[in-house]
């Protein structure tokens, strides 16, 4: 197995529009959608439909609502990042969950493909990061500089397949860029990902990282909530699935 076979795989063509096979779980509350690389949440200079918009869509088609319907972003994954992401489906749900962010209450796992095999199987990662944002790069630091935010997570290995490394990562901040700096500082940057240090990008202009898992107490109904995300089906980040 080598990347360059993913990067020349047949990809389908990405939907302007989402459609149920999207859809990890919804109520009356909130909606969660297994996000595609190369989609952006909200709009942003390019131009380009953002992700809120297609569910928005989704939501007033469904449903039969032609004044359209309220929909709140409540957290972010970069454009070339796929899997879970959450939205509000009222002022409520949304205040609630905003509120949850915060104070760290929403627990995300994210799974991520590297080539070299990290030194130290598993462990804790904490670095003060600053962000470039004319060239839109993060840059990490061992101790805190002027500017820097505090970011913290814990990773480790799950396995080798075909030479390349899956590792899980559960963020314990959320900042900018977080994972793809962090894991790059173990030599270990992500498959696709030239801009912390991966030797070539994806041709699908995506990286290999995936939000895998949200877990959290539902807002409203205050009962355990877990949404999983499957891996994109791409002839490549499939075959990971053997480590569950």
């Amino acid at each position: 197995m080598a990347y360059p076979e993913y990067k020349k795989a047949k990809f389908p063509v990405l939907s302007p529009d989402i459609t149920d096979k999207d859809i990890l779980f919804e109520d009356n509350h909130l909606i969660a959608v297994n996000k595609r690389a190369g989609d952006i949440v909200q709009v942003d200079d390019t131009g380009d439909e953002s992700l809120d918009e297609k569910v928005k869509r989704y939501i007033a088609k469904k449903y039969n609502k032609p004044n359209g319907a309220f929909l709140g972003v409540v957290h972010r994954l970069d454009r070339p990042v796929s899997g879970v992401i959450l939205f509000a489906k009222t002022s409520k749900s949304l205040d609630r969950i905003n509120k949850m962010f915060k104070s760290r209450d929403m627990h995300k796992t994210y799974w991520a493909v590297v080539r070299n095999r990290p030194a130290v199987e598993e462990g804790t990662l904490v670095h003060w990061l600053v962000k470039n944002p004319q060239k839109n790069v993060t840059k990490a630091y061992d101790k805190e500089v002027p500017g820097s935010q505090h970011a913290e997570l814990n990773y480790k290995l799950l396995g080798e397949l075909g030479g390349y490394y899956l590792i899980e990562v559960d963020p314990i901040t959320g900042r900018p860029h977080q994972i793809r700096v962090q894991l790059s500082t173990l030599n270990c940057p992500i498959v696709g990902d030239n801009k912390y240090g991966y030797p070539r990008g994806s041709l699908k202009k995506s990286i290999c990282l995936h939000a895998r898992r949200l877990q959290f107490m539902h807002p409203v109904k205050l009962e355990p909530v877990h949404i999983f995300a499957p891996l994109p089906q791409d002839g490549f980040w499939e075959r990971f699935e053997v480590f569950g």
